[in-house]
């Protein structure tokens, strides 16, 4: 297969994982939030709020505000970066109008609630762990809701030192507090009620992404004591592709040296590697370990912004003078 050909088979598994986390976000946002007026962050979040106070489609702000943000952001981070955000924006614009037509409304025009009636926090639980998964499906895949999403990354293009959490945090915190200037929320302790389900969906939707995502990254570390350690190394090399460092051992009660195998591997990996070893030697001792974090080739990359020469010098001389 060539490269050409890889290329289009991963950017159409792309587009195809970003159109299907999309579609849990669009029935996690009006099967379980929308029909009890939960708030939560983002575009689609001060979209709602508008729809909840003034009756104006949510898709048709949800556009609006995205079309605006997309000629701002052309500008700062080019077509090429911008082309899956697009995708998304105009998928989930769709996706929003068609669910709100085929779903069954209640007297005020909103999604029938499925929960029932005062099953508000229920709801709001299923709604967030739903669409946190959704939000990690199309992260994971290059994808982007777009939103304030392009805001954090034009941000972040001028100012590095400012994180893209950041900006999310608190723009989302500004979407979520403007149900206080709403009067047609009702008096100020319901908006204040509404404003704290927000946060709590805020909350939620965030811990649920980071978990899907770091669960998918997350790495383990495999020392391997075997005679048979050539094979065992081969096989792993051979068959997975993978690196394998090997490191020399000696036995304390034996008094022999030996070798041992060092892997660095992806968690889904593991069994695998179970299997293999277990196929070569048995009765190899292993043992299997999880790590924080491992970057370089093959992993995450290391996201960590790399001073000026001129600054390093200067602090490594400072640190060197004699106090």
């Amino acid at each position: 297969m060539t490269i050409n050909h890889k290329y289009i088979l991963d950017e159409a598994k792309d587009y195809l994982f970003i159109a299907l986390g999309l579609m849990l976000f669009t029935i996690a946002f009006t099967v379980f939030l929308m029909p009890y007026q939960i708030v939560a962050g983002g575009v689609t979040g001060l979209s709602a709020i508008i729809y909840y106070a003034t009756g104006f489609h949510l898709e048709n702000t949800y556009i609006i505000i995205n079309g605006i943000l997309l000629l701002v952001a052309l500008k700062i981070l080019g077509v090429k970066f911008l082309m899956k955000t697009i995708f998304a924006i105009f998928t989930l614009y769709f996706m929003l109008m068609f669910a709100q037509e085929i779903i069954p409304k209640q007297e005020n025009g909103l999604p029938f609630k499925l929960m029932g009636e005062g099953q508000d926090f229920m709801s709001m639980i299923i709604g967030c762990v739903l669409s946190g998964i959704s939000l990690a499906t199309v992260f994971m895949n290059n994808g982007s809701t777009g939103g304030t999403d392009i805001i954090a990354a034009s941000v972040n293009k001028y100012h590095p030192n400012v994180t893209l959490g950041n900006v999310l945090i608190a723009v989302d915190f500004c979407i979520i507090g403007s149900c206080m200037f709403f009067p047609q929320f009702g008096t100020y302790l319901e908006r204040a009620h509404k404003v704290m389900f927000g946060f709590c969906v805020m909350a939620m939707e965030n811990y649920v992404l980071d978990y899907v995502m770091n669960a998918r990254r997350q790495s383990v570390q495999f020392l391997i004591f075997t005679k048979k350690w050539q094979e065992i190394a081969n096989a792993i090399g051979t068959e997975m592709d993978h690196g394998v460092t090997i490191l020399d051992g000696h036995g304390w009660y034996t008094g022999q040296d030996m070798k041992v195998l060092c892997i660095l591997a992806r968690k889904n990996e593991s069994t695998y590697i179970f299997r293999l070893i277990k196929m070569i030697d048995p009765h190899a001792f292993v043992s299997q370990s999880s790590v924080i974090g491992v970057y370089g080739e093959g992993f995450e990359e290391m996201r960590v912004k790399i001073k000026e020469q001129k600054k390093i010098d200067e602090n490594r001389i400072r640190n060197e003078q004699p106090a």
